[in-house]
């Protein structure tokens, strides 16, 4: 594939899949669509996950909230990987993560990151 050429596009499935197989991999690139669909698949599965919680005559049962905590524990590291990759694939740090620390703005310009094309060329950003 040359520098010019487009990567192949990624579907949902595979995109999660690469994902689960790189779970721990800060190295390399992920494309838009590879990491747009885990992202997609993890706050799917977390919001279903959220909604498992059941009302008694005897109080509410939070056992989907809790379901739910605990996926987002599991998916932490996959996602920051992932997020890491999709960075240095548009030709950025990855310590431009640190703008999630940044209250309301600092999502908006992650977001505005994640959505640029990528750079050709090494994974390291120049």
């Amino acid at each position: 594939m040359s520098d010019t050429e487009a990567p192949p596009m990624m579907s949902f499935s595979d995109a999660v899949v690469a994902c689960v197989r790189k779970y721990a991999e800060f190295t390399g690139r992920a494309t838009r669509p590879e990491f747009w669909w885990f992202l997609l698949f993890t706050v799917v599965v977390g919001s279903a996950l959220g909604a498992l919680n059941f009302s008694t005559p005897g109080g509410v049962f939070a056992i989907g909230t809790t379901l739910a905590s605990v996926w987002s524990i599991i998916t932490l590291v996959p996602s920051l990987a992932v997020a890491v990759r999709r960075l240095r694939d548009a030709g950025r740090s990855w310590a431009e993560l640190f703008w999630i620390l940044l209250p309301i703005a600092g999502i908006i310009v992650l977001i505005i990151r994640w959505c640029e094309p990528s750079k050709p060329g090494s994974s390291e950003p120049a």
